[in-house]
């Protein structure tokens, strides 16, 4: 038997997508990306080929077209189901026909048929789209490209037109039958201060006299095994800008393109505030499906994420408030709380907690978020204590438009701050949930440590309501400002606020100036930032402004193809069509109409496979068959991988220290320090509920010394054995973990108020013994006047 020439799929048919080239243009907090799909059909017969793919939920996709044999086709945009009906009637009269959609089930997956590819004939799909890029704690802008999709948990009685039921032919990552490259150029006015990747890149060439812009492309060889990603660092990133952007004239006047659109970026200053008495209900919901049992990156010795997710809990029981509420609750195929109604936070309540967080395992197969969410949704609300909700999940769930109105549904009673872990999580799910309650969402990859990013999240819950919050524009006779993104309810302190508007009436002159304010109220005070700006609008052939407006309102709006209400479908409609940026209610479609052969029989499908990461962990699938809305096999999904497993800190017992790895400066290396050392864990997993420690063997162990040494050090009489143990605590902190104080900066803030009201008059004295003991460097100032 002859096989075919070149990379087979299991089914020994030739692979019709051969590589993805992405040209990346970043420029500020705006990224511009360029991705062409190639593809040739090398066997004798005409295909039709399908290609999956993830795509960050921000992402403003607005153009689509194909070149092939040398002809380019423009996509149109149109209604989803007309654009299906089309692309069905184009193929059957033998032209070729090329179909972009995003998924019926989530926005952050999208679909590309190619139709009637024929015999020995090649074809470019590409398509373009802009994001806003996040920005991080250390003042970092994050890019991602995913390359990864995960399965995701299938729920029965789901929509089965998804093209995530679809099962693909699996190859591994060495038998990968396409490839991709990239190239980036980084550009701001302030300069770059440097560029770091998770990823193998070329040498990065700077330019211009003050490092305003930057080149970089992906190394070769680079595999679907990780996202890939950028943290762009910039001279100076927390300025407030406007930006003004001519419209198209062309476009009617009463749409959104035909104004000049505006981009507000503001960095509220708002100051530190201690929080208030009532200090909240929070939930915290945990994901125990099969997925988590996967390492939390594919570097040598990465930990688990249900581990990693464990570890985070706990810091988070203790870092709590006195007189909160709390409950756990551990989800998968089924759901469980810890209590059956919220406990108040006491010693007791903490320790049964603990108890049950270091017996949970990534044993409750899929990912079935939903019934737990209504089940917290239904329990009786705490009176004076606000709920707040903390999801961590690798948010491989199906039904994440489901999900996401659920949580939207609930919006004026809490707030949702979720947690995406690991490759190829859903950004949908991630950051759709935290958008519509008004709370925030994070992402922890690589060697990122997740307990900074839960504590910041926890810190804000946690801050003082910020009230009244207006925007009032100041512009010449004549012009106004209609606002494009959805009312700002909601600010916190250290992030970043972008807001959109049209600009409607007669323009000024060139030298005319206008301002925009932004009010708002902390207990009690009134605060205001302003920003003055140019008049003068820019030209931008991609309308990158008004494509993100567009975005912006749409995601307010979009809540999937059958989850969204009937008069915010008509305003999706129009805003997608009109501004040329794909929803869930439309799809992009290309016809070549000078291909005109009819089709003998049905056209070859060919999927483009998807690679299996080695190790990976078993994943449940749904016992519905599946089948998709237009009769075709459509799918790729990008696998995760389990590697061996590493020790978790939560359940480790106590070790002799070992040296902290640090973490190397590079192109490939990109986050913070991997800390081996398990007893920061241990010493926060010995402290009580009211911020005190005993002195105790466990305590002495994480010390490195002996409790009878300890114990005999304390010569004042006065002084009690937990506030002679609670001082030290406190100060091993500070001399051996504090570059992770953001970590415990809450739980050393309960430790310290309560050496104020135990210690008494003798606390100063206290301190100094217990420096002097501890050979610490601490400065005594730290246990406060």
């Amino acid at each position: 038997m002859v096989h075919p020439g070149g990379l087979l799929t299991p089914k020994e048919k030739p692979v019709p997508l051969k590589s993805i080239s992405v040209t990346l243009s970043i420029c500020e907090f705006v990224a511009g990306v360029s991705a062409t799909l190639n593809y040739k059909n090398e066997e004798e017969v005409p295909l039709e080929a399908f290609f999956i793919f993830p795509m960050d939920e921000d992402s403003a996709v607005y153009s689509f077209e194909a070149m092939v044999d040398g002809k380019k086709i423009k996509a149109e945009l149109q209604d989803k189901m007309t654009a299906h009906t089309n692309y069905e009637n184009a193929i059957i009269r033998g032209h070729q026909a090329f179909l972009l959609e995003e998924d019926m089930c989530s926005r952050d997956v999208f679909c590309c048929n190619v139709g009637n590819l024929l015999p020995g004939s090649q074809a470019e799909v590409t398509l373009k789209y802009v994001q806003e890029l996040p920005l991080e704690a250390d003042g970092a802008l994050r890019y991602v490209l995913p390359a990864v999709l995960n399965p995701r948990y299938q729920l029965s009685g789901c929509s089965e037109d998804s093209c995530l039921n679809m099962k693909t032919p699996v190859v591994s990552l060495e038998d990968l039958p396409y490839t991709i490259s990239m190239v980036a150029t980084i550009s701001s006015q302030h300069g770059i201060d440097r560029i770091q990747s998770n990823c193998s890149l070329s040498p990065i060439e700077y330019l211009g006299d003050n490092k305003t812009s930057a080149q970089v492309s992906l190394a070769d060889g680079h595999k679907f095994d990780r996202d890939v990603e950028f943290l762009i660092y910039y001279r100076a990133v927390h300025t407030p800008s406007v930006v003004v952007e001519m419209g198209e004239s062309t476009t009617k006047s009463d749409g959104v393109l035909g104004d000049p659109a505006v981009m507000v970026t503001f960095y509220p200053n708002i100051p530190e505030a201690q929080p208030s008495i009532a200090c909240g209900e929070f939930i915290f919901l945990m994901d125990c499906s099969g997925s988590m049992q996967s390492p939390i990156s594919k570097q040598s010795k990465s930990q688990l994420r249900i581990d990693v997710a464990k570890e985070t809990l706990i810091l988070l029981l203790k870092s709590l408030p006195l007189g909160c509420y709390f409950n756990i609750y551990e989800f998968g195929s089924t759901y469980e709380a810890f209590f059956p109604n919220s406990v108040k936070y006491a010693q007791s309540t903490v320790e049964e907690a603990l108890r049950r967080v270091k017996l949970m395992r990534a044993n409750l197969r899929g990912t079935e978020i939903l019934m737990a969410l209504q089940h917290i949704y239904k329990q009786p609300s705490v009176p004076g204590h606000p709920l707040q909700v903390f999801v961590f999940t690798d948010g491989e769930v199906t039904d994440t438009f489901t999900v996401v109105r659920e949580v939207k549904s609930h919006r004026l009673r809490h707030r949702c701050f979720s947690f995406g872990i690991g490759e190829g999580v859903s950004t949908s799910l991630v950051k759709g949930i935290a958008r519509v309650s008004r709370g925030t969402s994070e992402f922890i990859t690589g060697k990122e440590r997740m307990q900074a990013k839960a504590l910041r999240a926890l810190k804000r819950s946690l801050q003082p309501v910020v009230d009244d919050v207006s925007l009032s524009w100041d512009l010449p006779d004549g012009l106004s400002a209609k606002m494009l993104s959805p009312e700002q309810t909601v600010l916190f302190r250290g992030q970043r606020l972008i807001l959109y508007a049209q600009l409607t009436g007669t323009m000024p002159p060139a030298e005319a100036t206008g301002a925009v304010c932004l009010k708002y109220t902390l207990q009690g005070e009134s605060l205001e930032n302003k920003v003055t700006f140019s008049l003068q609008p820019k030209l931008d052939a991609n309308l990158t402004i008004h494509r993100l407006a567009a975005k912006s309102f749409l995601q307010t709006k979009d809540m999937g193809l059958r989850e969204t209400a009937a008069g915010d479908k008509k305003d999706v409609l129009k805003v997608s069509m009109e501004c040329g940026v794909i929803s869930s209610h439309t799809a992009f479609i290309a016809v070549n109409k000078d291909l005109n052969k009819p089709i003998q029989g049905p056209l070859a499908p060919r999927d483009v496979p998807r690679p299996v990461l080695m190790y990976a962990a078993p994943v449940m699938q749904s016992l519905s068959p599946p089948r998709c809305g237009t009769g075709r096999r459509t799918h790729l999904s990008l696998g995760h991988r389990k590697e061996k497993k590493c020790t978790s800190l939560s359940e480790a017992c106590l070790e002799k220290p070992k040296s902290r790895a640090s973490a190397k400066k590079t192109n490939v290396e990109t986050h913070g320090p991997v800390v081996e050392d398990n007893r920061l864990v241990e010493l926060i997993s010995l402290q009580k509920a009211d911020g005190s420690w005993d002195l105790n063997e466990g305590l002495a162990l994480v010390l490195g010394m002996k409790s009878e040494d300890i114990q005999a050090a304390l010569t004042d009489k006065d002084a009690n054995s937990s506030s002679w143990a609670t001082v030290l605590a406190v100060l091993w902190l500070h001399d051996n973990a504090k570059d992770m104080d953001c970590e415990w900066e809450l739980l050393e803030r309960k430790a310290v108020a309560w050496i104020h009201i135990h210690a008494g008059s003798i606390r100063h004295e206290l301190v100094k013994a217990a420096i002097a003991f501890m050979k610490s460097s601490a400065d005594p100032a730290i246990f406060g006047p």
